[in-house]
């Protein structure tokens, strides 16, 4: 009778003559395989797995074995059903494996995407886990964001977005991940930079996308993140039109806001003034910036605002009255365009802080 000492020899690479052994006490019998031996080849496929060794390798190898051990005999239906329920549980085990190898795999790679997006991260180990995953660090890399919170990375949506990503770009050139509930990509930066980034900003269904400049070693990844990141929030603070755009286009934001005190004291000397206007700041800050929009073509701004020619000329008029300040004199028009860029970024005058809020 057979045993799972049998079942584990028939099943070893070397193991013809046990497996022939199990394959005729089987069909003396008739009987079907036992509990203990289907679990004894499910664990062989399970160390196969482990080893390396794929399906179809492990499946010809018994298959030829069978071959061999039934030459010249006519085979009856228990002995056929016998070894199908053999291959079947060699299947399962090696299926078994190779799915926790999967996860495995998937969860290292979640947390060193994770390493990678992180400012507290080692940078030692960093290079290290990327090796692993045949990612070399020391070239450049650009980090795509994209706006929206609550993703999960198992939602279905990211899931079916990473696959189509990986099937056109592969493992080694993009990376999917969720920070903070949003979308990014992580991507080499290059000649296939542009064609990834591109796909990636499609993937995401309209939502806007701003890249960050590429940056080497094994913190160039966060730097790219933390300029995509920074940028992708001014630029939704500030109503930029686009869906994708690109930090390096967005510099002078963080200039301007290094120097907060500055731009608010701009802000205020320039634009307070338009306060005191009838309705208030608003309608004249949304017309300075239509025209700018438009490069300062009368038609075309007053288009834009849904005003006639004449009521966008008084507004105008009203502008260089209140703040001394022609929109049509080019360094008058710089201030002007600063001021107002300035009172985007600082939610003036509608969340202005008690200094802002001051004035007048």
């Amino acid at each position: 009778m057979a045993t799972v000492g049998t079942a584990l020899e028939a099943s070893a690479p070397s193991g013809d003559e046990g497996w022939a052994r199990l394959l005729a006490e089987v069909a003396r019998s008739g009987r079907r395989l036992r509990r203990e031996e289907l679990e004894a080849l499910r664990e062989y496929g399970d160390r196969a797995a482990e080893s390396g060794r794929g399906l179809a390798e492990l499946v010809d190898e018994r298959l030829a074995a069978t071959g061999r051990a039934w030459a010249g005999q006519q085979v009856d239906a228990a002995s056929m059903a016998a070894l199908r329920a053999a291959v079947a549980a060699l299947a399962a085990g090696h299926g078994r494996a190779y799915r926790e190898r999967l996860r495995r795999e998937e969860a290292g790679r979640r947390e060193f995407v994770a390493d990678l997006l992180s400012s507290r991260s080692d940078l030692g180990r960093l290079a290290e886990h990327a090796e692993r995953f045949g990612i070399n660090l020391a070239c450049a890399h650009v980090v795509a964001v994209a706006e929206g919170d609550g993703y999960e990375l198992d939602d279905p949506l990211v899931r079916a977005l990473e696959r189509q990503l990986l099937g056109r770009f592969g493992e080694q050139e993009v990376l999917l991940a969720v920070k903070h509930g949003r979308l990014v990509c992580i991507v080499p930066a290059g000649p296939g930079e542009d064609a990834a980034v591109t796909a990636f900003a499609e993937l995401t269904q309209g939502r806007r996308v701003v890249v960050g400049r590429p940056h080497s070693g094994p913190g160039g990844v966060v730097h790219s993140y933390e300029e995509a990141r920074s940028a992708l929030e001014q630029a939704d603070q500030l109503h930029l039109p686009g869906q994708l755009l690109h930090a390096a286009d967005l510099l002078v934001l963080p200039v301007l806001l290094r120097d907060r005190v500055a731009l608010e004291e701009l802000v205020r000397s320039v634009l307070g003034p338009l306060r005191t206007a009838r309705g208030g700041a608003g309608p004249l800050l949304e017309t300075l910036t239509a025209y700018a929009d438009s490069r300062y073509v009368t038609a075309e701004a007053a288009r834009r605002l849904g005003l006639s020619v004449r009521a966008l000329a008084y507004r105008i008029e009203r502008i260089v009255r209140l703040t001394g300040l022609d929109p049509d004199d080019a360094l008058q028009r710089y201030t002007l365009e600063t001021a107002v860029f300035g009172a985007r970024l600082l939610c003036w005058p509608e969340h202005a802080d008690e200094g802002l809020a001051a004035d007048g």
